[in-house]
């Protein structure tokens, strides 16, 4: 086992390794929002329908979501240099392989290879960062790596809008190879391959979870689940997988996620209204862009400047969240930013329809904004009261979560817009405007529904200790 180093004695190296792991994040971060604006372009150059474009999106975030578990394993015990250098190895190779797709077929096949890739970059980049700086400046490098992360889903649907009007969709996967290739020499160069004495895996209970989750998600997938097992089969199939994993994890000490994470109330009712409230929050970026240029005709790159605000809105807002919650505490701040993200959704459309053009940015810069503080209040009071002992597992379940949420949200959206068009859409007709109006009226009373849920969240998880503070510790 190797020993940690330290910025005086590795200074240097430790800020390329740095560099490398950021550079995983923008790649993965990037791919998640670039795809979106092109989706209608895909559709058009494979010859399929662009209301069947979604399984595109969902292959990758499915397989982020299956991998996930698996991944922080992997890194302690075959080493973060090997499972980093893989993960770029495989991004890059599905990118390749996506741009030189001649079917949705084959282009989802291709997803998947870059999702496997996807998800082992950012926890084992995580987990790399944790091994090569001191404790101390674990924060400081973590706001470092994550920077480029952030830039990613700020440019990557104008960016993907770009490319597609002046060039093709297949530059949208093309644009990772470089980088990628810059990476994985830089990984093989610099990166020291860390490993820990790690325990058994639970392949059990990691069969019963991927189950799960690949059959709930194609149950959504009306006309691909047909493939396989009738949708109401997949259904079934995934209520019993996941009734067998209660059954295996309910006295196990070595499940993959331990049950006793269910204990803590807060946790509880965070992970489960965490999971469909994400699941309308996950429809809004895939829906937008596709009904700015299936509903409205806008060009690719004009849809994709107008996500733009959505991005920054969410960027802006983060300094404000905690302030929020210590004067609303977590219960009010939860159930009102629901309500307003639906209210403010369906804002969106009507402003869209009445063609109120000037007033659209504003809209969705207060969207991404209410979106954040959502998801940020969502994740702090879903682990903040567990015991350190399952903070760790907590956190992987939640990451999880969050990945398969967006895989249904998808999934649902593309199937609501589907069955009111009846598959069939002509751009910017009021047939397509009615099919749209009545998907988004499902997808904001999606939206509202988990504030039910959290409006059963303990009335003491109200004050947040700023960064720094200790437990007990009285504020100034």
């Amino acid at each position: 086992m190797n020993k940690y180093p330290t910025t005086a004695e590795h200074s240097s190296s430790v800020k390329w390794q740095l560099w490398i792991v950021a550079f995983g994040f923008f790649m993965q971060t990037l791919d998640t929002t670039i795809v979106n604006t092109a989706l209608p372009a895909m559709a058009a150059s494979l010859g399929e329908h662009p209301l069947r474009m979604q399984s595109v999106v969902v292959s990758y975030l499915l397989t982020v979501a299956v991998m996930l578990p698996a991944s922080g394993w992997l890194a302690d015990r075959l080493g973060v240099k090997r499972v980093l250098l893989s993960a770029i190895v495989l991004f890059s190779l599905g990118s390749l392989f996506c741009a030189r797709a001649n079917s949705l077929d084959e282009l989802i096949a291709f997803r998947v290879l870059q999702g496997v890739g996807g998800a082992m970059m950012v926890p084992v980049g995580r987990l790399t960062v944790m091994k090569i700086v001191p404790r101390e400046q674990y924060m400081a490098a973590m706001t470092f790596v994550t920077l480029p992360g952030q830039i990613g889903p700020l440019i990557g649907p104008a960016l993907g809008g770009l490319l597609v009007q002046y060039a093709s969709w297949h530059w949208i996967f093309l644009i990772n190879i470089p980088v990628g290739v810059v990476g994985a020499l830089a990984t093989a160069l610099l990166m020291p391959n860390y490993r820990l004495k790690t325990a058994r895996f639970d392949l059990v209970g990691f069969v019963l979870l991927v189950i799960t989750m690949s059959t709930l998600t194609l149950a959504l997938q009306r006309e691909r689940a047909l493939e396989f097992l009738p949708a109401s089969v997949l259904l079934l199939l995934g209520c019993l997988a996941l009734l067998g994993y209660y059954l295996y994890a309910r006295n196990n000490s070595r499940a993959l996620f331990s049950l006793r994470l269910f204990n803590t109330a807060s946790y509880r009712i965070g992970i489960i209204s965490g999971l469909f409230g994400r699941i309308g929050s996950a429809m809004l970026p895939f829906m937008t862009p596709l009904f700015l240029q299936v509903g409205l005709g806008f060009s690719p790159f004009q849809a994709g400047l107008m996500m733009m605000p959505m991005i920054l809105g969410s960027m802006a807002i983060k300094r404000l969240v905690l302030p929020v919650v210590n004067r609303w505490g977590y219960r009010r701040t939860l159930v009102g930013a629901t309500l307003l993200l639906a209210f403010t959704t369906l804002l969106f459309l009507v402003v869209a329809l009445l063609d109120w053009l000037y007033l659209l940015p504003l809209v969705l810069l207060l969207l991404g904004a209410v979106n954040s503080v959502r998801f940020s209040a969502m994740n702090s009071v879903t682990l903040k009261d567990l015991p350190d002992r399952l903070a760790s597992s907590g956190n992987g379940l939640l990451s999880m979560v969050m990945q398969i949420s967006m895989s249904l949200g998808v999934s649902l959206a593309g199937m609501l817009i589907g069955s009111f068009a009846h598959h069939q859409v002509v751009a910017n007709t009021p047939e397509t405007h009615d099919a749209f109006i009545y998907s988004y009226a499902c997808m904001v009373l999606i939206i509202a529904l988990p504030a039910l849920m959290f409006a059963r969240l303990p009335a003491s998880s109200s004050q947040e200790k700023p960064l720094g503070q200790q437990p007990g510790q009285a504020k100034q």
